[in-house]
């Protein structure tokens, strides 16, 4: 067996780590040809990742030119602690107000349940102020779902 396949997540794996990360690294070109490296927050719908953002930001303009992009969870602090997830994607644009609003809750819970250290991982309530923000936001934003064409994973602690 390889060493790059000694180290590789699993899919179980990999899905518990998602769920544990609290921020993807979105890469796009730019028009210039260089890449364009932002964060997202984000949530896991069954195979695909989906994040929002505004509609007119830089990432929205790339993808909207090239939809190819890669997304890059890590973690660890130490290099026997090293784990992430390098996702190469194709990236849909979805604008319609109700799909975005209903993703805006559905992140705001995600993290809401990450900040409240939930142990089952299920998003929680939030506030009234956070849903209304996210109501006034969702016709200037737009959903972003990323649809996975390959990966590449490593977890250093099973060296």
């Amino acid at each position: 067996m390889s060493p790059r396949a000694q180290i590789s997540l699993t899919t179980g794996e990999a899905a518990a780590f998602l769920a544990g990360t609290r921020t993807l690294t979105c890469a796009t070109i730019g028009r210039d040809g260089w890449p364009h490296l932002v964060a997202l927050w984000f949530v896991v719908r069954g195979d695909d990742l989906w994040a929002w953002t505004y509609a007119r930001a830089q990432k929205v303009r790339n993808l909207e030119r090239e939809p190819r992009c890669t997304l890059a969870a890590e973690g660890g602090a130490r290099y026997d602690e090293l784990r992430g997830l390098m996702l190469r994607c194709e990236a849909r644009i979805h604008r319609d107000t109700e799909v975005v609003e209903a993703l805006g809750l559905e992140i705001m819970r995600r993290y809401a349940a990450l900040d409240a250290g939930a142990a089952s991982g299920e998003p929680v309530d939030v506030a009234p102020a956070v849903e209304a923000m996210v109501r006034r936001q969702a016709p200037k934003r737009v959903a972003l779902q990323f649809l996975e064409r390959g990966r590449v994973s490593w977890d250093h602690g099973k060296l």
